[in-house]
């Protein structure tokens, strides 16, 4: 059961620094004990690079995924579902912060 909620706000941590590279967002910690201690670097691929784009702390995970609806050809759900698995990944991480 995701802790993902359609209506959650999320913004990127101060903590993380990330750039876009040939279409992938690199995420950096700047912190001690934010992302993986095997893997300083984090990566994210197109959609996820849209995705964490859309994170700036005012849109709602419902909207973020409407905008990825009207985007991508996929089903609502879907997307929702994926989304959603993100977020927990980069909250788990703590690259993002619910707002």
């Amino acid at each position: 059961m995701s802790t993902i909620k359609p209506d959650g706000i999320y913004a990127h941590s101060e903590d993380v620094v990330s750039r876009v590279i040939e279409g992938e967002v690199i995420i950096v910690p700047l912190a001690a004990g934010i992302g993986d201690a095997d893997d300083d670097l984090f990566s994210l691929n197109e959609t996820g690079c849209v995705i964490w784009q859309k994170l700036d702390g005012k849109a709602t995970v419902e909207e973020i995924v409407a905008d990825l609806v009207d985007e991508y050809d996929a089903a609502k759900e879907t997307i929702l579902a994926e989304t959603a698995g993100l977020l927990e990944e980069l909250l788990a991480r703590r690259m993002i912060l619910k707002v």
